[in-house]
């Protein structure tokens, strides 16, 4: 892939501590210019409100960078919250790494 592309792989839960961690994170790329960056799940068990705010603020971040986030793996507790808060329609999401792959290819 000729596209400048991170993973990053968090674990355990997004909540206030996770979410500025996932920040933190992503600005480090943003940092070294990094146009697509994609945050994994499948080791996420739960997201909360302020989990969820930091991912917003992560988005706008990537967006006012000119960079693109994507966000795979979702188990259902993240899927259901994303939908009811309709975050689902703002982010990128893709079931799994195999199905961000197949996208970012074409």
């Amino acid at each position: 892939m000729s596209k400048s592309i991170r993973i990053l792989e968090p674990k355990g839960i997004v909540d206030s501590a996770g979410g500025s961690q996932i920040r933190r994170e992503v600005s480090d790329f943003l940092e070294e210019s990094v146009e697509n960056i994609l945050i994994d799940f499948s080791n996420i068990s739960f997201i909360d409100s302020s989990g969820l705010g930091a991912m917003v603020a992560t988005f706008q971040r990537v967006r006012t960078k000119g960079a693109n986030l994507y966000l795979c793996s979702l188990n259902d507790q993240v899927k259901i919250v994303m939908e009811l808060t309709k975050m689902d329609k703002v982010f990128n999401i893709y079931a799994d790494r195999a199905a961000f792959d197949r996208a970012i290819e074409n």
